[in-house]
């Protein structure tokens, strides 16, 4: 059930194209830039989009998390809502630092559920895109 529904989702975004005008795999979106992700998952009856900053180094981690701070106003202006930020979140035996948004009370093993799943990673996925596409450029360094 999992599977279908990400492919489901990913087939759903298709033909929908990234900020820039290119193909994305929304399912999978790279950022193109080491250690940040955008990241969508359902466990434990709760949808997660997150930014995660994943970089081996505190000081590196440190710096993406002041540039994103930096851009806070813009990035929450884009999402239209405010997301949670918390640092030093431990994830598969690694710290990352992560920027998040939840939606409680869906299951993905319910097809019943996979409307509202779509209808949340949807517009976050494709706010992301936008901020990403004109900040990137500020976390390449």
């Amino acid at each position: 059930m999992r599977q279908q529904f990400w492919t489901a989702f990913g087939q759903y975004l298709a033909p929908v194209l990234s900020a820039t005008g290119e193909k994305v795999n929304w399912v999978n979106y790279k950022t193109g830039v080491r250690h940040i992700r955008f990241t969508m998952e359902v466990e434990n009856n709760k949808a997660v989009i997150a930014i995660e900053l994943g970089h081996p180094g505190k000081e590196s981690r440190e710096a993406a998390w002041m540039k994103l701070k930096m851009l806070r106003a813009d990035l929450e202006s884009r999402l239209g809502e405010s997301w949670i930020w918390e640092q030093g979140a431990g994830k598969d035996n690694r710290l990352v630092d992560c920027i998040y948004k939840e939606l409680a009370g869906v299951n993905i093993m319910d097809k019943g559920d996979w409307p509202a799943l779509i209808s949340f990673f949807k517009p976050r996925i494709l706010a992301l895109d936008q901020f990403w596409s004109e900040h990137q450029f500020i976390f390449e360094s």
